[in-house]
């Protein structure tokens, strides 16, 4: 269990990293939701506030429990995921055509974010319980079966966003658990031929055949990025307005309120999905950098962090954690700068949403927890 003289390894730069991300993300959520109405932005602004108080207490509760201790329940936990996610499909509530929320009196709750931080600790006790046989198919198999099953429900709901964040996940704590290159480059293989054949799937009347693999909205969305000018004013209706946004923003940006494109709301969904595109109208190259170097930072220090603990089940932790923050910020900035296309994925920390702030700050308690028992420290 943990013990008091860990303390003086509690990592304050990655809180007061976070902080300061949260802190743009307010200020971001105030513009976006101001819109020409001050009277409904202060109900956005305040349930991010009040949450991330939430969020900071969950987040302090996990970073004094022992990761070693909570990895015991690993099983318990996967069961709690599988059975959250069955109860979105039977329960759950439908919003804009998909059904990804449980509702708790006041509170509405997105289980799949919490299912991305269950199953890091699923997959690195699996992975460290399993390291000696790591390149076995049996046990690479085992670990797609268990990552396999949440990401079928998920795509259920649907929610393609989120199953490409647990991949992309499964992927790093490999990597880390010294997976054969044999595996990562057949991995790599899969996923090229995978985009090709996507491709040309789009380039076929209709469209034929990737419907028969993916949703209507999701092909569409893929046919709106290959090509833009045809969808226009429809499906890549977005991302058009997010890149004139941040064009628009130029050094120092127009001001907090001065954005055109948000305020006369021309940004669709831009207190969530495109949350970069308002930072980067109304504060610039500056602003946008500025959120990058800190996300940069975050990710830095803990990989600085995972080095140093001394056992694979903590490093895998941590290197989980920062696997989803960089590959939901790395698409969602890719997304509102047009150079991916929309998946509808929040950037952490700064988009409104009680579920993905929750989730995140989770996961630095998680890191914070892992990193109290690192040998050295590092300021």
């Amino acid at each position: 269990m943990f013990q008091k003289k860990q303390l003086k390894y509690f990592d304050i730069w990655i809180i007061i990293i976070m902080i300061a991300l949260v802190i743009i993300g307010i200020i971001a959520i105030g513009s976006a939701t101001h819109v020409n109405n001050p009277d409904i932005e202060p109900y956005y602004v305040n349930k991010q506030i009040t949450g991330f108080i939430m969020g900071f207490v969950l987040m302090l509760i996990i970073a004094f429990i022992d990761y070693r201790f909570i990895g015991h329940f690993y099983p318990l936990l996967y069961i709690i995921v599988i059975g959250l996610l069955v109860a979105v499909l039977t329960l759950g509530k439908e919003v804009s055509g998909a059904v990804r929320w449980l509702e708790f009196g006041p509170i509405t709750i997105q289980p799949s974010e919490f299912g991305k931080i269950i199953m890091i600790l699923v997959l690195a006790k699996v992975m460290d319980k399993f390291q000696k046989h790591i390149n076995h198919i049996g046990v690479v198999l085992f670990v797609f079966l268990l990552v396999g099953l949440p990401i079928l429900l998920i795509q259920k709901q649907p929610d393609l966003s989120t199953s490409l964040v647990l991949l992309f996940i499964v992927a790093a704590q490999f990597y880390v658990a010294k997976m054969s290159y044999g595996y990562i480059i057949t991995g790599a293989g899969l996923g090229t031929l995978g985009l090709l054949f996507v491709w040309w799937g789009a380039h076929q009347p209709g469209q034929v055949f990737l419907r028969k693999f993916l949703k209507n909205h999701q092909v569409n969305r893929i046919m709106s990025f290959i090509d833009p000018q045809t969808y226009a004013m429809s499906g890549a209706y977005q991302t058009q307005q997010s890149i004139r946004a941040i064009g628009s923003g130029q050094l120092q940006g127009k001001g907090l309120y001065q954005g055109t494109l948000n305020q006369f709301q021309y940004l669709l969904e831009a207190r969530t999905d495109f949350i970069f595109a308002v930072i980067g109208e109304e504060f610039g190259f500056i602003g946008c950098v500025t959120v990058i170097i800190l996300i940069s930072l975050l990710l830095f220090r803990c990989l600085w962090l995972a080095k140093d603990v001394p056992d694979l089940y903590g490093q895998l932790i941590i290197v989980g954690v920062a696997a989803m923050i960089f590959f939901q910020s790395f698409v969602h900035i890719g997304v509102t700068t047009g150079f991916l296309p929309n998946t509808g994925i929040p950037l952490p920390f700064i988009s409104y949403g009680l579920s993905a702030l929750w989730s995140n700050m989770i996961g630095i308690g998680l890191v914070l927890n892992v990193g109290m028992a690192r040998r050295k420290t590092y300021y």
